[in-house]
């Protein structure tokens, strides 16, 4: 009881003893709950985070147009203004890395596809391509990929470990497909499953609010919650303990991203840099896409909405948006880097706030499901960590070869599954004519096994100087000798 009385008192000197205002009623299994609850959360610590949440609420957003300067062009590479040869050298740099174990991958995958109207994980949505792959699937053979190139142009047997975080709801579902599949090819000692952590609800006045008599109501600690997760699942001791240096972190909703990037890698070491960003030039002044810039000496994520649409349109003399670095969810950190912003910064990071609809009991236990919101969630973002950067680039790719997001429904105007369908055609023509073929048809629909090509790579002697007609389908001769067929397959 002395134990109880203890709790009673800690939770009350911090006004959360409602908490326990039910204990009398429940079963010894349900107080068991209950417990288990409020052990897994650092009370003091999210009841602190509940306040700086509530400063940033109640401050009137202010437009941070004054405050704001461009990337310098010395931190600012492009594919598009950098020569053929330095990609190349950038490239085999990577592959360096890759050869010598010292590339992971940190993937962030807590996402269900509810928008998708799926039940599964995002990863394992089938996007309706004709491979029927789903998001995981490529990217993992994206990854068998880049490590046999990696071998071939250094001779050496490397791998690339893949760090996938999910949530709760989206852990088992993850780990047993990855099994069903046999790791798609990868080795499972290679293939690591963590959880992202969960921050209590509130309510406006501060109290955490329950979802039932025994349970806190809880949501997902944001993308940005990935730091506290490698710490406290023990996953960066491992990224250490493997001699990992460089992690390629990225979200799983991107159809088009190169996994572990060797031209990003590369260009990453060569700068010496500890926290990069991919970013794709603005479409337009007014896109929703938040901007890498400068405020104040550091560089930061700012939002269309915190800045005016004067600003927003500001073009150079080249005729270029001044602000122009579309932000994608892809990034890369040094290990070194990801310890500091553990140990150090962590608990230093920006708090976003969202008023949602939270379902609750009240002092009667009885559930009631809000119609306006009743309370707030509390999430961190990746990119909130670049101001503790001493060395942070920004490396702009083609947004039509890298950047295709898969958020929405088909009844959605874009980021939908027919819209990254559509992307993924147009890359995969674009890899066969650069090697030399045609594909005729309306629509063209064309897809590459990722076993095949990573990057449009090694397709010459396949299609050079051929027609094809849509819809194609290349599949790599592994995939058919898994099939009982050799050689390389083409399906129409």
């Amino acid at each position: 009881m002395s134990d109880l009385n203890k709790l009673k008192s800690a939770l009350s000197e911090l006004g959360q003893d409602h908490l326990l205002q039910f204990w009398d009623r429940l079963s010894q299994g349900e107080r068991n709950d209950l417990i288990k609850d409020i052990s897994e959360i650092d009370v003091k610590e999210v009841t602190s985070y509940f306040k700086k949440a509530l400063t940033s609420l109640h401050e009137d957003q202010e437009k941070l147009d004054d405050r704001m300067k461009s990337i310098p062009p010395h931190l600012y590479g492009a594919v598009s203004r950098t020569t053929p040869e330095l990609l190349a050298s950038y490239e085999t740099e990577g592959f360096v890395q890759i050869s010598e174990g010292r590339v992971g991958v940190l993937l962030m995958a807590g996402g269900q596809g509810t928008r998708l109207g799926s039940s599964l994980p995002k990863g394992m949505y089938d996007v309706g391509l004709p491979s029927h792959k789903s998001l995981y699937q490529i990217q993992a053979e994206r990854i068998v990929k880049l490590e046999e190139l990696a071998t071939k142009c250094t001779g050496k047997n490397g791998h690339i470990t893949w760090f996938i975080m999910t949530s709760e709801k989206t852990m088992e579902p993850t780990e047993d497909y990855f099994e069903e599949h046999n790791y798609f090819g990868l080795n499972k000692n290679n293939v690591i499953f963590f959880e992202q952590g969960l921050l209590p609800c509130f309510s406006f006045d501060g109290k955490i609010i329950l979802e039932a008599p025994n349970r806190i109501s809880k949501a997902p600690d944001g993308n940005g919650g990935i730091y506290r997760a490698l710490r406290d699942r023990g996953v960066l001791n491992e990224i250490e303990r493997r001699g990992i240096r460089y992690l390629h972190c990225h979200s799983v909703d991107n159809i088009l991203t190169r996994v572990a990037d060797p031209i990003f890698v590369g260009y990453c070491v060569k700068r010496g840099a500890d926290c990069a960003a991919k970013v794709v030039e603005k479409a337009f002044p007014t896109e929703a896409l938040g901007v890498i810039c400068n405020v104040d000496g550091n560089f930061q994520v700012v939002e269309y909405s915190e800045i005016t649409l004067k600003t927003a349109e500001m073009r150079n003399n080249d005729g270029r948006l001044t602000f122009s670095a579309g932000s994608i969810c892809n990034h890369l950190f040094t290990t070194e880097f990801l310890r500091k912003i553990v140990n150090k910064y962590e608990n230093q990071l920006k708090l976003h706030v969202a008023k949602k609809k939270i379902p609750y009991v009240d002092e009667n236990g009885t559930y009631h499901t809000p119609e306006k919101p009743n309370g707030i969630k509390m999430e961190k973002f990746v990119f909130d960590v670049f101001p503790f950067a001493e060395n942070l680039v920004v490396w702009e790719v083609n947004r039509e070869d890298e950047f295709s997001a898969l958020k929405n429904p088909d009844s959605a105007e874009k980021d939908n599954p027919t819209t990254a369908r559509r992307d993924l055609y147009a890359l995969h023509r674009r890899y066969i004519k650069d090697a030399g073929g045609q594909i005729i048809g309306d629509p063209v629909v064309c897809e590459i096994s990722p076993l095949l090509s990573y990057g449009g790579e090694g397709l010459k002697s396949i299609v050079e100087g051929k027609t094809f007609e849509s819809p194609l389908l290349l599949k790599s001769p592994q995939e058919e000798i898994k099939n009982g067929t050799n050689g390389f397959h083409i399906d129409h």
